[in-house]
């Protein structure tokens, strides 16, 4: 049976804030990857002005204290905390979930690295993989009895138009044997993070748990850090959006009533995505990045990195 795309009244220039406009997110907890900068900044200050009590993860804990204090000046209780996280950094990541205590009704995988040098994590992952796809997959399943003490919890991972020339590559995820290609390598983390929402949903969804994926846009953040001139040049021609319209999409998935129950699903400029098609190349979603044989396969093999990781 064919799926009802889900539309929502809202668009590729609609805000944050207009979409929590009239949400009420009291007594809700919520974690914000990255929300150091960026979208997720925005993120997480639209869903503490809903009233959520949000929890900034976050590499920089002075960064984060920085944000805390300005969000807080309009947040709608004021309850904001700091955490550290590093995804790139499986100890990190397992501190984090040691740390995290009761129920957990938002998770938003905002956080990314693209485009970087090659650069190896200590296990040897490639490093976007790692930090985009591996870190938020540990913390997924390390959360996941919080989400789904929550009864109703949401899960929003980011992934990004790259990935619709990047299928996932699985002989060869860590680029050990292909020469590495830094863009690629985005567009393939970037895929991996569509995939595991895809999988994520299936598997969780008896437990109250919806996970989505949602591409923000083209955003000048300093996401692009490592973006040379001749990349921006070689780039398409995208319509740029705000940090505050770039996350309208994480915050409709974790906080909109137009999506409940709504889960394995691509969003983009806060509806449905359609399918990718070459003569729309900035728009869709690519078959290869929500087909759950490969969602499947994605989390075994995550798993078997991560275990193979434990017992080195």
């Amino acid at each position: 049976m064919t799926e009802t795309r889900v539309t929502t009244p809202f668009n590729a220039r609609s805000t944050a804030a207009d979409v929590v406009a009239g949400v009420d997110l009291t007594g809700q907890r919520a974690v914000v990857t990255g929300a150091s900068s960026g979208i997720g900044v925005e993120t997480a200050r639209a869903l503490a002005m809903a009233g959520a009590q949000v929890t900034l993860a976050v590499r920089d804990v002075r960064a984060g204290e920085r944000i805390a204090r300005e969000i807080g000046t309009g947040a709608a209780n004021g309850l904001l905390r700091i955490m550290p996280l590093d995804l790139s950094d499986r100890r990190s990541v397992s501190a984090f979930v040691a740390a995290w205590d009761g129920p957990l009704h938002i998770l938003v995988n905002n956080a990314g690295v693209s485009a970087t040098p090659e650069m190896r994590t200590a296990e040897g992952w490639e490093l976007q993989f790692a930090t985009n796809h591996l870190g938020h997959f540990a913390l997924a399943n390390g959360l996941h009895r919080a989400l789904a003490g929550a009864g109703r919890a949401r899960v929003v991972s980011l992934s990004s138009i790259a990935h619709v020339q990047a299928p996932m590559v699985f002989e060869d995820v860590n680029f050990r044997e292909r020469p590495y290609d830094r863009l690629l390598a985005y567009g393939e983390s970037k895929t991996a993070t569509a995939l595991f929402a895809v999988e994520a949903n299936r598997r969780w969804a008896g437990d109250g748990i919806t996970v989505n994926v949602a591409n923000p846009g083209a955003v000048a953040t300093n996401l692009g850090r490592h973006l040379t001139e001749e990349d921006y040049a070689n780039l398409p021609a995208y319509d740029f959006k705000t940090p505050q319209q770039g996350a309208a999409t994480s915050v409709l998935l974790a906080a909109g009533p137009q999506v409940e129950g709504v889960g394995g699903r691509y969003f983009e400029d806060c509806a449905q995505a359609v399918r990718h098609r070459p003569e729309t190349p900035l728009q869709g979603v690519a078959d290869h990045a929500i087909d759950p044989a490969a969602a499947a396969r994605l989390w075994q093999l995550s798993l078997d990195l991560l275990a193979a990781a434990e017992d080195a």
